[in-house]
Protein backbone atom coordinates (compact mmCIF):
# COMPACT_ATOMS: atom_id res chain seq x y z
CA UNK A 1 0.00 0.00 0.00
CA UNK A 2 3.10 2.15 0.66
CA UNK A 3 3.30 3.19 -3.22
CA UNK A 4 -0.13 5.72 -2.32
CA UNK A 5 1.70 7.73 -0.47
CA UNK A 6 4.51 8.79 -3.11
CA UNK A 7 4.15 12.15 -3.13
CA UNK A 8 2.97 11.29 -6.69
CA UNK A 9 0.18 14.07 -6.72
CA UNK A 10 1.30 16.29 -9.71
CA UNK A 11 2.88 19.57 -8.55
CA UNK A 12 3.74 22.30 -10.93
CA UNK A 13 6.96 23.38 -9.26
CA UNK A 14 7.90 26.65 -11.08
CA UNK A 15 10.98 27.07 -10.23
CA UNK A 16 14.16 29.47 -11.37
CA UNK A 17 11.81 32.58 -11.83
CA UNK A 18 13.58 35.14 -9.85
CA UNK A 19 14.96 36.84 -12.47
CA UNK A 20 13.28 40.33 -13.20
CA UNK A 21 13.95 43.91 -14.79
CA UNK A 22 12.25 47.79 -14.20
CA UNK A 23 10.36 46.82 -17.42
CA UNK A 24 9.79 43.44 -16.88
CA UNK A 25 8.29 42.72 -13.31
CA UNK A 26 7.46 39.18 -12.12
CA UNK A 27 4.00 39.60 -10.75
CA UNK A 28 2.22 36.67 -9.51
CA UNK A 29 -1.54 36.38 -8.16
CA UNK A 30 -2.51 33.66 -5.78
CA UNK A 31 -6.30 32.48 -4.91
CA UNK A 32 -8.77 29.57 -4.30
CA UNK A 33 -11.06 28.60 -6.36
CA UNK A 34 -13.31 25.50 -7.73
CA UNK A 35 -11.97 23.19 -4.53
CA UNK A 36 -8.61 24.12 -5.12
CA UNK A 37 -5.73 26.94 -5.27
CA UNK A 38 -5.01 28.67 -7.89
CA UNK A 39 -1.72 30.44 -9.09
CA UNK A 40 -0.71 32.86 -11.89
CA UNK A 41 2.62 34.24 -13.02
CA UNK A 42 3.56 36.89 -15.65
CA UNK A 43 5.87 39.11 -16.57
CA UNK A 44 4.59 42.73 -17.26
CA UNK A 45 6.06 46.28 -16.62
CA UNK A 46 2.76 46.69 -14.78
CA UNK A 47 0.08 45.05 -12.68
CA UNK A 48 -2.39 44.52 -15.92
CA UNK A 49 -4.69 41.93 -14.23
CA UNK A 50 -5.83 41.84 -10.11
CA UNK A 51 -6.94 39.00 -8.36
CA UNK A 52 -10.55 40.14 -8.21
CA UNK A 53 -10.97 39.98 -11.93
CA UNK A 54 -9.06 36.59 -12.02
CA UNK A 55 -11.99 35.54 -8.73
CA UNK A 56 -14.65 37.22 -10.95
CA UNK A 57 -13.75 34.85 -14.39
CA UNK A 58 -13.36 32.06 -12.39
CA UNK A 59 -16.98 32.60 -10.18
CA UNK A 60 -18.68 32.88 -13.55
CA UNK A 61 -17.40 29.20 -14.79
CA UNK A 62 -19.07 27.69 -11.47
CA UNK A 63 -22.29 29.13 -12.37
CA UNK A 64 -22.13 27.30 -15.61
CA UNK A 65 -20.18 24.49 -14.73
CA UNK A 66 -20.26 23.38 -11.25
CA UNK A 67 -22.01 20.71 -10.01
CA UNK A 68 -21.52 21.82 -6.46
CA UNK A 69 -23.48 25.13 -7.08
CA UNK A 70 -27.34 24.25 -6.55
CA UNK A 71 -28.00 27.92 -8.97
CA UNK A 72 -25.53 26.19 -11.18
CA UNK A 73 -26.36 25.75 -14.98
CA UNK A 74 -25.46 22.32 -15.15
CA UNK A 75 -27.35 21.73 -11.66
CA UNK A 76 -30.31 23.57 -13.51
CA UNK A 77 -29.94 21.37 -16.60
CA UNK A 78 -29.59 18.09 -14.60
CA UNK A 79 -32.68 18.38 -12.88
CA UNK A 80 -34.40 19.48 -15.85
CA UNK A 81 -36.67 16.67 -18.15
CA UNK A 82 -36.00 18.46 -21.42
CA UNK A 83 -32.53 20.31 -20.91
CA UNK A 84 -32.18 24.04 -20.65
CA UNK A 85 -30.63 27.73 -22.52
CA UNK A 86 -26.76 27.64 -21.67
CA UNK A 87 -24.74 30.24 -21.89
CA UNK A 88 -21.29 30.65 -23.52
CA UNK A 89 -19.17 28.17 -21.09
CA UNK A 90 -21.67 25.64 -21.00
CA UNK A 91 -21.81 25.58 -24.71
CA UNK A 92 -17.94 25.62 -25.24
CA UNK A 93 -17.54 22.44 -22.93
CA UNK A 94 -19.98 20.80 -24.54
CA UNK A 95 -18.54 20.87 -27.75
CA UNK A 96 -15.05 20.55 -26.31
CA UNK A 97 -16.31 17.42 -24.82
CA UNK A 98 -18.40 16.15 -27.59
CA UNK A 99 -15.34 16.30 -30.15
CA UNK A 100 -13.43 14.25 -27.03
CA UNK A 101 -16.38 11.92 -26.79
CA UNK A 102 -16.24 11.08 -30.55
CA UNK A 103 -12.19 10.96 -30.64
CA UNK A 104 -12.45 8.70 -27.57
CA UNK A 105 -15.47 6.16 -29.21
CA UNK A 106 -16.82 7.31 -26.51
CA UNK A 107 -14.54 6.79 -23.40
CA UNK A 108 -14.68 10.59 -22.66
CA UNK A 109 -18.46 10.73 -21.83
CA UNK A 110 -20.18 13.59 -19.70
CA UNK A 111 -23.09 11.75 -19.12
CA UNK A 112 -21.54 9.78 -16.63
CA UNK A 113 -23.08 11.85 -14.00
CA UNK A 114 -25.33 8.91 -12.29
CA UNK A 115 -22.58 6.24 -12.82
CA UNK A 116 -20.51 8.97 -10.66
CA UNK A 117 -23.10 9.39 -7.81
CA UNK A 118 -24.00 5.63 -7.82
CA UNK A 119 -20.20 4.83 -6.98
CA UNK A 120 -20.12 7.35 -4.44
CA UNK A 121 -18.00 10.29 -5.94
CA UNK A 122 -20.56 12.49 -6.34
CA UNK A 123 -21.76 15.68 -4.45
CA UNK A 124 -23.83 13.26 -2.53
CA UNK A 125 -21.95 10.78 -0.56
CA UNK A 126 -23.10 7.55 -0.84
CA UNK A 127 -21.78 4.55 1.59
CA UNK A 128 -22.90 1.65 -0.22
CA UNK A 129 -21.64 0.44 -3.23
CA UNK A 130 -24.08 -0.80 -6.62
CA UNK A 131 -24.41 -3.83 -7.76
CA UNK A 132 -25.29 -4.98 -11.14
CA UNK A 133 -29.27 -4.58 -11.05
CA UNK A 134 -28.54 -0.65 -9.93
CA UNK A 135 -25.69 -0.40 -12.84
CA UNK A 136 -28.31 -2.17 -15.35
CA UNK A 137 -31.00 0.47 -14.32
CA UNK A 138 -28.17 3.34 -14.76
CA UNK A 139 -27.00 2.32 -18.21
CA UNK A 140 -29.93 3.65 -20.62
CA UNK A 141 -29.32 7.20 -18.97
CA UNK A 142 -25.45 7.06 -20.19
CA UNK A 143 -24.38 8.25 -23.54
CA UNK A 144 -23.65 11.24 -25.26
CA UNK A 145 -24.87 11.02 -27.92
CA UNK A 146 -28.55 11.30 -26.23
CA UNK A 147 -26.90 14.60 -25.71
CA UNK A 148 -28.46 17.53 -28.38
CA UNK A 149 -27.34 21.27 -28.77
CA UNK A 150 -29.87 23.45 -30.87
CA UNK A 151 -28.06 27.17 -31.16
CA UNK A 152 -28.47 27.89 -26.95
CA UNK A 153 -30.53 24.73 -26.08
CA UNK A 154 -28.86 21.93 -24.86
CA UNK A 155 -31.45 19.22 -25.08
CA UNK A 156 -31.57 15.44 -23.62
CA UNK A 157 -33.40 12.19 -24.86
CA UNK A 158 -34.38 10.82 -21.22
CA UNK A 159 -34.80 13.03 -18.56
CA UNK A 160 -32.61 10.93 -16.42
CA UNK A 161 -29.65 12.12 -18.35
CA UNK A 162 -27.40 14.37 -16.46
CA UNK A 163 -23.81 15.68 -17.18
CA UNK A 164 -20.56 15.96 -15.08
CA UNK A 165 -18.02 18.37 -16.84
CA UNK A 166 -15.37 17.69 -14.01
CA UNK A 167 -13.11 15.84 -16.14
CA UNK A 168 -12.51 19.08 -18.34
CA UNK A 169 -13.62 21.62 -16.84
CA UNK A 170 -10.99 22.82 -14.96
CA UNK A 171 -8.46 22.87 -17.87
CA UNK A 172 -11.33 24.86 -19.81
CA UNK A 173 -11.18 27.38 -16.31
CA UNK A 174 -7.07 27.49 -16.97
CA UNK A 175 -7.59 28.40 -20.56
CA UNK A 176 -10.36 31.10 -20.51
CA UNK A 177 -7.65 32.90 -17.64
CA UNK A 178 -4.97 32.25 -20.12
CA UNK A 179 -7.36 33.67 -22.81
CA UNK A 180 -7.50 36.90 -20.76
CA UNK A 181 -4.34 37.84 -19.61
CA UNK A 182 -3.72 37.72 -23.78
CA UNK A 183 -6.38 39.97 -24.03
CA UNK A 184 -4.66 41.99 -21.49
CA UNK A 185 -1.57 42.04 -23.21
CA UNK A 186 0.65 39.57 -21.42
CA UNK A 187 2.94 37.35 -23.41
CA UNK A 188 4.75 35.96 -21.05
CA UNK A 189 2.73 33.43 -18.34
CA UNK A 190 2.07 30.68 -15.99
CA UNK A 191 -1.55 30.14 -15.32
CA UNK A 192 -2.03 26.81 -12.77
CA UNK A 193 -5.55 25.98 -11.54
CA UNK A 194 -5.59 22.63 -9.07
CA UNK A 195 -2.23 21.36 -10.55
CA UNK A 196 -3.61 21.93 -14.32
CA UNK A 197 -1.37 25.05 -16.17
CA UNK A 198 -0.96 26.52 -19.21
CA UNK A 199 2.11 28.21 -20.34
CA UNK A 200 3.15 30.67 -22.86
CA UNK A 201 6.38 32.74 -23.65
CA UNK A 202 9.69 33.23 -21.72
CA UNK A 203 11.26 34.89 -18.32
CA UNK A 204 12.78 38.39 -19.01
CA UNK A 205 16.40 36.54 -19.84
CA UNK A 206 15.22 34.43 -22.06
CA UNK A 207 14.75 31.26 -20.55
CA UNK A 208 11.70 28.77 -20.88
CA UNK A 209 9.30 28.09 -18.48
CA UNK A 210 10.38 25.10 -16.33
CA UNK A 211 7.46 22.76 -14.76
CA UNK A 212 8.42 19.76 -12.20
CA UNK A 213 6.52 16.67 -12.71
CA UNK A 214 6.84 14.76 -9.27
CA UNK A 215 7.39 10.39 -10.62
CA UNK A 216 7.97 7.55 -8.95
CA UNK A 217 10.58 6.25 -7.35
CA UNK A 218 12.14 2.63 -8.71
CA UNK A 219 10.44 0.55 -6.21
CA UNK A 220 8.23 0.56 -3.01
CA UNK A 221 10.82 0.64 -0.68
CA UNK A 222 13.11 3.55 -2.25
CA UNK A 223 11.98 7.18 -0.50
CA UNK A 224 13.43 9.70 -2.59
CA UNK A 225 10.94 10.58 -6.08
CA UNK A 226 12.81 12.03 -8.70
CA UNK A 227 11.68 14.38 -10.60
CA UNK A 228 10.94 15.12 -14.43
CA UNK A 229 11.53 18.78 -15.61
CA UNK A 230 9.94 20.30 -18.46
CA UNK A 231 11.10 23.41 -19.84
CA UNK A 232 8.31 24.98 -22.28
CA UNK A 233 7.72 28.03 -24.22
CA UNK A 234 3.86 27.16 -24.53
CA UNK A 235 1.16 24.53 -24.43
CA UNK A 236 -0.70 22.98 -21.58
CA UNK A 237 -0.10 20.44 -18.92
CA UNK A 238 -2.85 18.47 -17.02
CA UNK A 239 -2.98 15.38 -14.96
CA UNK A 240 -5.36 12.54 -14.24
CA UNK A 241 -4.58 10.23 -11.08
CA UNK A 242 -6.06 7.26 -9.17
CA UNK A 243 -3.41 7.91 -6.10
CA UNK A 244 -5.67 10.31 -4.96
CA UNK A 245 -9.32 9.56 -5.97
CA UNK A 246 -9.93 6.12 -4.46
CA UNK A 247 -11.41 4.01 -1.46
CA UNK A 248 -11.23 0.65 -0.80
CA UNK A 249 -14.24 -1.85 -0.98
CA UNK A 250 -13.63 -5.45 0.03
CA UNK A 251 -9.90 -5.36 -0.71
CA UNK A 252 -10.71 -3.52 -3.78
CA UNK A 253 -9.60 -0.08 -4.42
CA UNK A 254 -12.88 1.39 -5.90
CA UNK A 255 -11.54 4.37 -8.41
CA UNK A 256 -13.01 7.63 -9.64
CA UNK A 257 -12.81 6.87 -13.05
CA UNK A 258 -15.57 5.08 -14.71
CA UNK A 259 -15.66 3.45 -17.82
CA UNK A 260 -18.93 5.13 -19.40
CA UNK A 261 -19.22 1.51 -21.50
CA UNK A 262 -19.71 -0.67 -18.87
CA UNK A 263 -20.64 1.64 -16.10
CA UNK A 264 -18.03 -0.28 -13.63
CA UNK A 265 -14.73 1.60 -11.74
CA UNK A 266 -12.20 1.05 -13.91
CA UNK A 267 -9.33 -1.51 -12.33
CA UNK A 268 -6.38 -1.06 -14.14
CA UNK A 269 -2.60 -0.89 -14.00
CA UNK A 270 -2.56 3.25 -14.53
CA UNK A 271 -1.99 5.46 -11.58
CA UNK A 272 -1.42 8.30 -13.31
CA UNK A 273 -1.53 10.30 -16.98
CA UNK A 274 -0.15 13.73 -17.59
CA UNK A 275 -0.66 15.43 -21.02
CA UNK A 276 0.54 18.21 -23.22
CA UNK A 277 -1.85 19.73 -25.67
CA UNK A 278 -1.74 22.95 -26.85
CA UNK A 279 -4.50 23.92 -24.26
CA UNK A 280 -5.54 23.02 -21.11
CA UNK A 281 -9.05 22.02 -22.10
CA UNK A 282 -8.33 19.37 -24.50
CA UNK A 283 -5.34 18.26 -22.41
CA UNK A 284 -7.77 17.81 -19.28
CA UNK A 285 -10.64 15.62 -21.41
CA UNK A 286 -7.73 13.27 -22.58
CA UNK A 287 -6.09 12.41 -19.51
CA UNK A 288 -9.04 10.34 -18.00
CA UNK A 289 -9.74 8.85 -21.31
CA UNK A 290 -6.01 7.52 -21.55
CA UNK A 291 -6.65 6.40 -17.36
CA UNK A 292 -9.74 3.97 -18.91
CA UNK A 293 -7.90 2.65 -21.68
CA UNK A 294 -4.60 1.40 -19.82
CA UNK A 295 -1.47 1.95 -21.12
CA UNK A 296 -0.75 -0.10 -24.10
CA UNK A 297 -4.59 1.54 -25.56
CA UNK A 298 -3.15 4.57 -24.50
CA UNK A 299 0.19 5.07 -25.85
CA UNK A 300 -0.77 3.60 -29.37
CA UNK A 301 -3.57 6.47 -29.04
CA UNK A 302 -1.18 9.08 -28.15
CA UNK A 303 0.89 8.17 -30.83
CA UNK A 304 -2.19 8.45 -33.62
CA UNK A 305 -3.20 12.08 -32.04
CA UNK A 306 -0.11 14.33 -33.20
CA UNK A 307 -1.50 16.99 -30.87
CA UNK A 308 -1.40 14.76 -27.77
CA UNK A 309 1.65 13.83 -25.84
CA UNK A 310 1.81 11.74 -22.66
CA UNK A 311 3.81 10.42 -19.63
CA UNK A 312 2.38 7.06 -17.93
CA UNK A 313 2.60 5.95 -14.49
CA UNK A 314 1.57 2.56 -13.80
CA UNK A 315 2.24 -0.64 -11.70
CA UNK A 316 3.89 -3.84 -13.22
CA UNK A 317 2.31 -6.97 -12.91
CA UNK A 318 4.70 -8.03 -10.07
CA UNK A 319 3.94 -4.50 -8.04
CA UNK A 320 6.61 -2.08 -9.14
CA UNK A 321 5.76 1.14 -10.02
CA UNK A 322 6.80 2.22 -13.82
CA UNK A 323 6.54 4.91 -15.87
CA UNK A 324 6.66 5.14 -20.00
CA UNK A 325 5.80 8.19 -22.53
CA UNK A 326 5.03 8.81 -25.91
CA UNK A 327 7.19 9.56 -28.18
CA UNK A 328 6.40 13.48 -28.41
CA UNK A 329 6.13 13.54 -24.20
CA UNK A 330 10.19 11.87 -24.74
CA UNK A 331 10.81 15.19 -26.72
CA UNK A 332 9.58 17.74 -24.67
CA UNK A 333 12.08 16.33 -21.70
CA UNK A 334 15.08 16.83 -23.72
CA UNK A 335 14.37 19.74 -25.34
Amino acid sequence: MRWIFFALAYTATITGMLFSTASNRRIEIDGYAQGTTYHITYYAADSLVTRRQIDSILQRIDSSLSLYKPYSLITQFNRAARGIAADEHLVNVYNASMATYKATSGLFDITVAPLVQAWGFGAQKTNTLPDSTVIHQIMPCIGSNKLLLQGQFIGKQLPCIQMDMNGIAQGYSVDVVANFLQQQGITNYIVEIGGELRIKGHKPNGDKMKIGIEAPPDNDTAAETMQLILALDSGAITTSGNYRKYYESGGKKISHLIDPRTGYSIQNEMISVTVYATDATTADAYDNALMVMGRDSALHFTEQHKNLAAYIIYRKPNGDVADTASTAFYALMHH
